[in-house]
This record gives structure tokens, sequence and C-alpha cells, in this order.
């Protein structure tokens, strides 16, 4: 990894003096005021991360590192993970460097398929995710130098490290889970000579046909990160700041993950969308699932994959989705089932005039494609979100690394207290 850790030396003066600059000149500048119903509402809005990796905003969505996410569409994983912990996208060689790196870390312990083989067999896929990542600890770079006694500056090296192997090995762990938990026979090896998406894609098992091969590829570079504030991101910053290694912090983000407001959601929308399959016997005319759905608002059900907590316009990601299924011609009654949600279902929102973002968000199209190449698994597609989710959870945690940032430590208040500060 010495063309990585070049570029990563090279940005690591200009990030640690922009820090000490900001706490030197204006560390006592106030940036907002935090309202009651904030303190109440999850902290919602609350200015109160660093993220350099990525933003998003209300009304375009995500960018990585500043670039808009559907330029990113044709790059590889490991162009999207090395521009997440730089600020640029690599060249050939550092790309090269970065594949075989991750190649040479696909291979898992026997130590870790013992443990996920003693499970129970109807354990939740995600469950086995997080417990397949928290084995692979053992091997943690990261703890052994901190033990070492490593000063807290050069820590990120050893976190560089551990981000390669908890990424090499988390496509092996998470396709030997997919067959293990749902029958598919033994967990297919890693292939010589194939990138990382290209080998996950292979060792799913899911479909031969090379269309399959870049829907993972578009799917873990979509997913790959969305700013610092999301539960599974700042679940891991918050146990990363206490200087627990990777394994320890992406294992954590993932349960957050599993929940259902948060990456769980994707399983749903293909639900409801399958829900409504069975109970119209096919796909029906735009009328008729233009009266549907007034009727599920008006009994104050939602309409699964439409909102977003901050988005205000069509999640991009749900549009590079959109874009695959027209250009590969997806066109079975779940795509059509999409597609048409996506004509009708704004138009009834804003004409019900409740909701604050009528478009749809990268859940209420993904489902719908992982469905249509064989993977009918439901409980498993956190798991592929997961994957490509732990690139901007390692991401994140390597730029605080490198940053010296510190442990996260919020005051709480009770109710008693909030109500003398309004007095």
């Amino acid at each position: 990894m010495d063309l990585f850790k070049a570029r990563l030396d090279e940005k690591l003066p200009q990030l640690r003096a922009e820090r000490t600059s900001l706490l030197k000149e204006h560390g006592d500048s106030q940036i907002t005021t935090v309202a009651i119903e904030q303190v109440l509402g999850g902290m919602r809005a609350v200015p109160a991360l660093l993220c350099e990796t990525s933003s998003v905003s209300a009304d375009e969505g995500l960018r990585i590192r500043n670039i808009p996410i559907l330029d990113l569409t044709t790059q590889s994983p490991e162009d999207i993970f090395f521009l997440l912990c730089t600020g640029s996208l690599p060249n050939d060689a550092e790309r090269a460097e970065i594949s075989a790196a991750f190649a040479a870390k696909a291979h898992v312990p026997d130590s870790v398929w013992n443990v996920l083989n003693a499970l129970p067999k109807d354990t939740h896929p995600m469950v086995m995710l997080s417990i397949g990542i928290l084995a692979m600890e053992k091997y943690s770079a990261f703890r052994s130098a901190y033990e070492a006694g490593a000063s807290k500056d050069d820590l990120w090296k050893a976190t560089l490290e551990d981000c390669i192997t908890l990424l090499g090995s988390v496509t092996t762990i998470a396709a030997g889970i997919y067959r293990i938990r749902f029958d598919k026979g033994e967990p297919i090896a890693p292939t010589a000579g194939l990138d990382w998406s290209a080998n996950f894609a292979n060792m799913l098992g899911v479909s031969n046909d090379k269309s399959w091969e870049d829907l993972v590829r578009l799917y873990l570079v979509l997913h790959s990160d969305h700013e610092g504030g999301n539960v599974s991101a700042m679940t891991s910053h918050v146990v990363s700041s206490a200087l627990s290694d990777v394994f320890y912090s992406v294992s954590a983000g993932l349960n957050g993950l599993a929940g259902p407001l948060h990456g769980l959601a994707n399983q749903e929308c293909l639900r409801s969308i399958m829900d409504l399959r069975e109970e119209f016997g096919g796909v029906p005319s735009d009328e008729a699932l233009r009266e549907y759905c007034f009727k599920r608002l008006a009994g104050g059900q939602v309409i699964p994959g439409y909102g977003h907590a901050v988005l205000r316009v069509t999640d991009p990601r749900f549009t590079a989705f959109y874009n695959f299924a027209e250009s590969h011609d997806l066109n079975d009654d779940n795509v059509q089932f999409m597609k048409k949600l996506f004509k009708i279902v704004p138009e009834v929102l804003k004409e019900q005039g409740k909701a604050k973002n009528p478009w749809p968000n990268v859940d209420a199209a993904s489902g719908s494609l992982l469905y249509y190449y064989g993977m009918k698994e439901f409980e498993f597609y956190t798991v592929m979100f997961g994957v490509s989710r732990a690139m901007g959870i390692c991401s994140q945690i390597l730029v605080h690394r490198m940053l010296g940032s510190s442990i996260v430590r919020p005051k709480s208040m009770t109710f008693a207290e909030l109500r003398s500060m309004i007095k």
C-alpha cells in the first residue's frame, strides 16, 4: 500500500493544519442555535459532526468529495474508496495497488467460518455479518500498534491496514453468509484476477449474467457513503472515537444499519411492491394505482421508498438504478411497478399536500433490481448495503484518525434542565 500511504501522507499536513487553524482562530465562533424540538427529535439538522468524505444537500443529494454521485456511476468501488480517503480519484497504478491489497485480504480464516456455521440456522444475515466482522478483530493491526505504544499521530497507518483487511474480507464473509444462510451450497472462494465487486458478484453465485456484475458494482458505489450523520456512520464514529479499532466500529455501525428506519428499508420497499402485485394480480393501470395510493395515505399509511429525512429532490441514487433498469431493459413485474410508482406517487403526494419530499429515495429501486437477477431473499438486502457502506465508514474513521479527532461526548439534558433553560 505504498502509493496509497504516500497519497495520504501528502494530504496529512493540510488536514491537520486546517483543524488546528479552525480551532485556534474560530474555536469559540457560534455556528448554530438548537431548538427544543431538535433535542427531542433525534438531533435533526444539528451541525455537530465533521465529515470530509461526502455531503448531502436537500436540493441535490449525495456528493462524494464534492463530486455528484451521478458523475461517479461508471467508477469502480476501488476508485470510490480511494476518492473517499484522499479526495481524488486514483491513477492506474494506485487503482491496481488497492485492488491487489483487497485481493490479498480476501481469504477468511477458518475460525471465522467456524463461528458463523455455529450460529442457529435461522439467524438474521445482518447478525451474521456483524459477528463475522467482529471475529476478524483478532487480526487488528491497530490494536497491536496501540498496545505496542505507537504514537497517536501514527495510529492512522495501522487503521489503514485494518480498513484494507476488513474491506478485503467483508465481501467473502458476506457472500459466504448468503450461501450458508439460504442453503446455496458451499461458500465460493475468491477468484484471482477479479476486482473487488466482480469477485463479490461471483462469490454470491446469484447469476452468470455480465449485467449482474455491473449491478453489484453500481450497488457498491451508490451505497458507499452518505455523510456522517446517518445512524450507521455516526454510530461507527462514536465507537471509533474511543479508539476502538475498525472491526468494533464497523460492526457497531452495521447493527444500526439493520434497523427498519435505516438500511432495512430496502427490503420493506420491495415487500410492499410484491404485496401490491399480489393484490392487483399483476401490474395495474395508472388510475387503479393512483386510487390505491390515495386510499393508503388517507388511512394514515406511507408509501414505502418515498420521502427522505434530508432530500427534497429525487434521490440521485434512485435515478442511477432507474437508468440501469432502462439501459439493461429490465422489465419484470417488480421493475414495472417501481417505474409506475415513480410516475404516480410524487404527483399523489404533492396533491395530498402533506409530504415535504414526495420524491423516491434509493430504497424505492434497489430491491427490485436485486430480485430481478435472482436474489429473492429479502433478509440479505441489508447485507448488500452493509458491504458497500463499510467503505464509507472505514474512510470516515481513517480521516478522523489522521486528524486525531477527539472522543465524542455530547451533553445530555433532563426534562427539568430543558424547562429551566426555557425560563
